[in-house]
C-alpha cells in the first residue's frame, strides 16, 4: 500500500536553518532564531523561568516546544527556498491573516497550534495548486479566512 506524500508533508525536508547540526537539535539556535529570551521560552514550554537551559540538562518540555517549533520554522524556510532572512522577517512582521500578529508573537502567546495549523495549510494549498515561493505562506482558502475582530481574537 502506496503512502500519500501528504502524510509527510508535516516535516521539513532538509535542514535550512541549521537546527539539527549533528542530527542533534540546537535549542539555543531557535530560540535565539526567533529572539525569545528565557522568559518567553518558558512561557511556551510550560516551565518556571528559572529551569530553562540549554546544556545537557535542558527540561524535555523545553526541549520538546523546541524542536516542534523549530519544525515549523523549517517549514516556512522551505517554503522560502532555504532563504534564512526572508523566513526570519516572515517571523517577525505582522500578518493580516493571522490576525494582525507576528508569527513569534503567536508562538510567545501560546498559539503554536494554531500557527503551525496555518502553515501546513498554506504548503498544502500551495501543493496542490502546484506553487512556488511567490504564495503567502498563510494564505487561506476564500471562505475560511476570518477577518476584522474575529481573526484578532482567535488569533490571539
Amino acid at each position: 500500500m502506496a503512502l500519500s506524500p501528504g502524510l509527510f508533508r508535516n516535516v521539513h525536508d532538509r535542514d535550512y536553518l541549521g537546527f539539527w547540526a549533528d542530527q542533534t537539535l540546537n535549542a539555543r539556535s531557535v530560540a535565539d532564531f526567533l529572539d525569545f529570551k528565557k522568559p518567553d521560552v518558558a512561557k511556551v514550554a510550560g516551565v518556571a523561568p528559572s529551569s530553562v537551559r540549554f546544556d545537557q540538562k535542558i527540561p524535555r518540555e523545553v526541549f520538546e516546544r523546541l524542536e516542534e517549533i523549530a519544525n515549523i520554522c523549517t517549514l516556512v524556510a522551505q517554503f522560502f527556498e532555504g532563504d534564512v532572512a526572508k523566513t526570519a522577517l516572515w517571523f517577525r512582521t505582522r500578518n493580516p491573516l493571522l490576525g494582525d500578529i507576528a508569527p513569534r508573537d503567536m508562538i510567545r502567546f501560546g498559539r503554536y497550534e494554531k500557527l503551525r495549523q496555518f502553515v501546513l495549510d498554506a504548503l498544502e494549498e500551495n501543493s496542490q495548486a502546484g506553487g512556488t515561493s511567490d504564495s503567502t505562506v498563510a494564505r487561506r482558502t476564500p471562505g475560511k479566512t476570518k477577518r476584522g475582530a474575529a481573526a484578532a481574537s482567535n488569533a490571539r
